[in-house]
């Protein structure tokens, strides 16, 4: 696909305006992502050697682990190639980066719905929990989310690529994502605004609805439960997902549903930057932190099998 408004390319600005910071977050940047591809590909490869993790509570987080290799993998290193030196990217780079950053961005939202119906399944239909979440079932709802969220892709990549840029090609952001480049055009863009309210809608607003209505749900039945050991095994079982949807909805919200004034839009860089290094790095280590059976089959792995039941 050309774009005969910008054949060279964009230009990632990022923050080309702080070069001290700039070192500062390569460092960051490049830590945050050393730890997240260690961490997410140790708890995906103890998922699939571990019997014990083979079931659905921890089909769906290996899911999400796997994304996140992904998602870092086709941002961060670009990221980092801007911060130590020539901010350019092609316009296919660009055209790739986008793609994988909606399409992943919005598999992340369908699975940690996906995730909060499986808690639901297992707290307020705990009898029937094997019945109704089964492996087949588990698969289904998997690749449907990864098949929803490429057709999504695939049909609103398009239009915001054919806008008519600006000639200065720079882009006020350190990857190219939707809003920064609706920003470049010199052009109409009310069909492009309005394709993203409509997509924010069913990509964010819809599914945090529904795992809202399913902590709903369970709230209800943990009020109902009077010892503090089934409160303290609800809360383990939910934890460490209600930490992953505040961290990926506070930093998204922070970043698009904001003025669009030039101290907004910098303070919106930082909570891309949350979003788009911070997040993928802290999930592996919240679930690590807040699973149990998880840290008892690292201990597994290095060989230091014991029952840690009391613990």
């Amino acid at each position: 696909m050309a774009n005969q408004s910008s054949p060279g390319g964009f230009l990632l600005l990022g923050f080309s305006e702080h070069p001290g910071l700039e070192r500062i977050l390569f460092v960051v940047v490049l830590t945050s992502y050393l730890l997240t591809q260690v961490g997410n590909t140790l708890i995906i490869l103890l998922s699939v050697q571990d019997p014990r993790l083979q079931s659905p509570m921890y089909f769906f987080p290996s899911n999400l682990f796997f994304l996140d290799l992904c998602f870092t993998t086709s941002s961060i290193p670009q990221m980092l190639v801007n911060l130590w030196g020539p901010k350019t990217i092609s316009f296919l780079g660009c055209s790739v980066q986008l793609f994988i950053f909606l399409f992943l961005g919005t598999t992340e939202c369908i699975l940690l719905t996906v995730m909060a119906f499986n808690h639901y399944v297992a707290i307020c239909q705990s009898l029937h929990y094997t019945t109704i979440i089964h492996p087949r079932l588990c698969w289904q709802l998997a690749s449907r989310a990864w098949v929803i969220s490429l057709l999504e892709s695939v049909v609103g990549i398009p239009p915001t690529l054919q806008l008519p840029f600006c000639p200065h090609r720079q882009v006020d952001d350190f990857v190219c994502e939707v809003l920064a480049l609706i920003r470049l055009s010199c052009g109409n863009t009310t069909y492009d605004e309005i394709q993203m309210a409509v997509a924010s809608i069913l990509i964010l607003v819809l599914p945090l609805s529904l795992i809202l209505v399913s902590y709903c749900a369970i709230a209800r039945v943990v009020l109902r439960i009077n010892s503090t050991k089934g409160w303290r095994k609800t809360f383990g079982t939910c934890s460490s997902h209600l930490a992953m949807v505040i961290l990926l909805y506070s930093s998204v919200i922070a970043v698009y549903l904001q003025s669009q004034n030039s101290y907004a839009r910098k303070r919106g860089k930082f909570f891309g930057l949350l979003y788009v290094v911070g997040t993928p790095a802290l999930n592996s280590l919240i679930y690590t932190l807040r699973n149990k059976e998880v840290k008892r089959a690292f201990m597994r792995l290095l060989g230091k099998d014991r029952d840690t039941r009391g613990s």
